[in-house]
């Protein structure tokens, strides 16, 4: 069975960070892209981040580039996006997603299509 599974969310204060962790199982991370997303309540899901198989190469969305680094460990099947400076307006559920074929940067949610359940980030005071 074909899976992807978020952890490592939870409360952070402002300025804080947290690593999240995307473990694939039924099929080799090492083959495919991964792109990392976000939805706060009440919005549409955002394209936050995508890695290429190799790790050669990472995009990030405006929003979150210099302050969150996408990588991967092959070796482990897992994919790791470091969030730094975390502001309230991080607040979302992060999820982790292979495309479906072909995907277009700024991420498109409707082009991937194996979803993990989701991790909540939530940053307060």
């Amino acid at each position: 069975q074909v899976q992807l599974v978020e952890s490592g969310g939870g409360l952070v204060r402002p300025g804080g960070s947290l690593r999240l962790s995307c473990v694939a199982s039924g099929f080799r991370l090492a083959e495919n892209v991964i792109g990392w997303f976000r939805q706060a309540p009440g919005k549409e899901r955002e394209g936050v981040s995508v890695i290429n198989a190799s790790g050669g190469s990472r995009r990030y969305a405006d929003s979150v580039r210099g302050r969150f680094t996408v990588s991967r460990d092959n070796a482990k099947n897992t994919i790791y996006l470091q969030m730094n400076s975390l502001a309230p307006e991080d607040t979302a559920v992060y999820y982790c997603a292979t495309p479906i074929d072909t995907w277009h940067w700024p991420l498109r949610s409707s082009e991937f299509g194996t979803w993990g359940q989701g991790t909540q980030v939530t940053v307060s005071s």
